[in-house]
């Protein structure tokens, strides 16, 4: 491989040219003097020259069959800029399929033009759109805070929405477009999802290495059928290339909450027909834009953030599009479904009035559909259960022209009357809260939940109550690093993780301070090769922050440690992991060994102080230690509990829901006021 001796490269990175966890390359790199030395970062994350590494891994025999693309990827961020990798990559795709085509795309330099001939030769030999396609992930991965893709999963969904609830069918197939289609996520599900004859995908995108590389996603995508795409680079508010078009369907994930969007240069617009959206209502911009490109009956999914539904500068073109019908469902998603990963953001389904024999007085109610209780709890990076998702939408939205169809639990049809109000809010969560109420059995399993919890809790009041606690007396302690320079632990510190996404299925779970605040379940993934602290089952795990300290023995499959966490590995000869986290948790402790000037404060771990005692002696301590820590859980689950039945039951009282007798009539008690 030529003009690689500038190209840096991390451990992480060797060990993905590799094949292998970044724990091995460590472990070449002590072992073997030959190993290339590091020519830049730090010692925590150091770099190394890429064309040594790729000398290094050949001569020792460690390159595998995915090395070539791997070694290909580091040359193309080496770049340097964002825009000229991305453009690079989509002109390589463009001569993996063209073979005779020489022109390169303007404004390559002359090494992005070498790097995209290199990359052509090796998608001709070992597969272009594999090739296209891992280039597109890794440069995604690499700028993943800086753009907003549709996960596949949830465009998928999207284009299954609109196909599904589109009336009659367009004139010789089926027209598609996405006025902010970013890389093509929408515009390639749609062409997965429909299997029919006449496919047209038309978009629009204003950054110009964004709409290369969708342009190039879509003829691979369409490859082999007879499809017309056209990506066209412009701002689609500003500059409509496609104005007249009529659509069957529109599928949109629009930039969210941009106040330069056109407000001033196009406040007389035609397409205004519901109201001039507020400077602060970009999202109803896009929303309108939509529906001008529709044909009569054609369908339209946007994603927006949940304040759209509600926010009061809205509300009138809110009420516009749900008096002309236009406006058919409100999808409420679980966090995680795409970024922002902690927001529930909602799909808005929206038709343009059919015309001819399907056409109808217009709809008098609105589908509202919550189905945010199908995300995952704490792990709003994994994402939903996509199945179950996936079903439940389009189960509900199959009764979209059903009047007296049977709808899934969390689905409700309200009527406009209802919806407009002063308000106009549309959010689902309003509507089927109390379509959402535990059942009898639910709260009877919950009683009895708390009930065992309590009894539980009698059992260990008991045991702590008469632990014969004498006065404290002097006893020998030693911190946490006098115990790790002689061997009884090792200390392996967390880390801030990298931008990379893991390869799906395989990530490590990624735990945060920021987690433990919430509910203490990880909430991101790691790449398994990735340079990262992971705690093992029987480890310790310490917070060292003052905000959050705590110290508890891990059980479960392994996790990887964010910053300010600790994992301490006790040798079992000479520490019991449960005396030790039962040492380092005591507040105390944690005070002496903090500097408490705020809330984010450190705890020097290395400072913690911990009880010098016979291994023999320790098990006692231990068999304590853990009762407590059983004690204080069951406190918490208790106290839950006990919130959530107070709030069930009081919402059933409050509903005159209480069954009694009254005159020799059971049933309900009526209050009259």
């Amino acid at each position: 491989m030529s003009a690689t001796n500038a190209v840096p490269v991390s451990l992480a990175e060797i060990a993905r040219i590799a094949g292998v966890g970044r724990a091995a390359v460590s472990n070449w790199r002590r072992r073997h003097d030959s190993f290339p030395s590091r020519i830049g970062g730090t010692d925590v994350s150091p770099q190394f020259s890429l064309s040594e590494v790729e000398q290094w891994l050949r001569s020792n025999g460690k390159l595998t069959d995915a090395g070539a693309r791997e070694f290909l990827w580091p040359r193309f961020e080496a770049l340097g800029s964002r825009d000229e990798s991305g453009l690079a990559i989509a002109e390589a795709a463009r001569r993996m399929r063209s073979p005779r085509t020489r022109s390169a795309a303007p404004g390559l330099s002359a090494e992005a033009k070498d790097l995209v001939g290199e990359a052509a030769r090796l998608g001709r030999s070992e597969g272009p759109r594999m090739t296209f396609e891992f280039l597109l992930q890794r440069w995604l991965d690499t700028h993943v805070r800086q753009l907003s893709t549709t996960p596949t999963p949830l465009a998928a969904l999207m284009a299954r929405i609109a196909l599904d609830s589109r009336l009659g069918e367009g004139d010789g197939g089926l027209t598609v477009f996405d006025p902010a289609c970013g890389t093509g996520h929408l515009a390639a599900a749609a062409a997965q999802e429909y299997d029919g004859p006449g496919l047209t995908l038309l978009g629009c995108e204003r950054d110009p290495a964004l709409a290369a590389l969708a342009s190039a996603r879509l003829d691979f995508a369409t490859e082999g059928r007879d499809v017309r795409t056209e990506i066209a680079t412009v701002d689609a508010l500003r500059d409509d290339p496609f104005a007249g078009l009529r659509a069957d369907i529109a599928l949109c994930n629009p930039p969210f909450n941009e106040r330069d969007w056109g407000y001033e240069e196009l406040a007389t617009d035609q397409r205004w027909t519901h109201g001039l959206p507020p400077r602060t209502e970009p999202e109803l911009a896009w929303v309108q834009h939509l529906l001008t490109h529709l044909r009569p009956g054609g369908t339209a999914v946007i994603v927006l953030p949940p304040a759209v539904a509600s926010r009061k500068a809205g509300r009138r073109i809110r009420g516009s599009l749900l008096r002309t019908g236009l406006l058919r469902a409100v999808v409420a998603l679980p966090p995680g479904c795409a970024q922002p990963h902690s927001v529930s953001l909602q799909l808005w389904v929206l038709r343009a009035a059919p015309e001819g024999p399907q056409a109808g007085p217009s709809a008098q109610d609105a589908l509202l559909i919550d189905a945010t209780r199908l995300g995952k709890p704490g792990a709003r990076e994994q994402g939903p259960d996509w199945d179950a998702l996936t079903a439940f939408v389009r189960s509900a939205v199959s009764e979209l022209d059903k009047p007296g169809g049977e709808l899934p639990e969390g689905a409700v049809r309200v009527s406009l009357l209802d919806l407009l109000d002063d308000e106009v809010d549309v959010t689902p969560g309003r509507y089927t809260a109390s379509g959402s109420e535990p059942s009898g059995v639910e709260l009877a399993a919950s009683w009895d939940e708390l009930a065992g919890s309590l009894n539980e809790l009698g059992d260990l009041t008991k045991y702590l109550s008469k632990i014969d606690l004498m006065a404290a007396e002097p006893r020998t302690t030693a911190t946490v690093g006098d115990l790790v320079k002689a061997g009884a632990l090792t200390l392996l510190a967390g880390q801030q993780p990298s931008d990379s996404t893991p390869p799906q299925g395989a990530g490590v779970p990624l735990l945060t301070v920021a987690d433990l605040l919430m509910d203490g379940t990880p909430s991101g993934l790691l790449d398994p090769g990735a340079a990262q602290a992971v705690a093992e089952e029987g480890d310790v795990v310490v917070a060292g922050v003052v905000r959050a300290f705590r110290a508890w023995v891990h059980q479960g499959p392994p996790v990887a440690l964010g910053p300010q966490l600790y994992a301490l590995r006790v040798t079992p000869e000479k520490l019991d992991a449960h005396f030790l986290a039962g040492c380092l948790r005591a507040p105390a402790n944690g005070r002496q060994a903090g500097t408490h000037a705020s809330s984010s404060s450190r705890v020097d771990i290395r400072r913690l102080q911990v009880l010098q005692l016979p291994v023999e002696e320790q098990a006692t301590y231990a068999e304590t230690f853990r009762r407590l820590t059983a004690f204080e859980a069951l406190l918490t689950r208790a106290g839950s509990l006990g919130k959530g039945l107070v709030d069930d039951v009081g919402d059933r009282l409050a509903a005159g829901g209480l069954a009694t007798t009254r005159s020799g009539m059971s049933g309900p008690v009526r209050a009259h006021i």
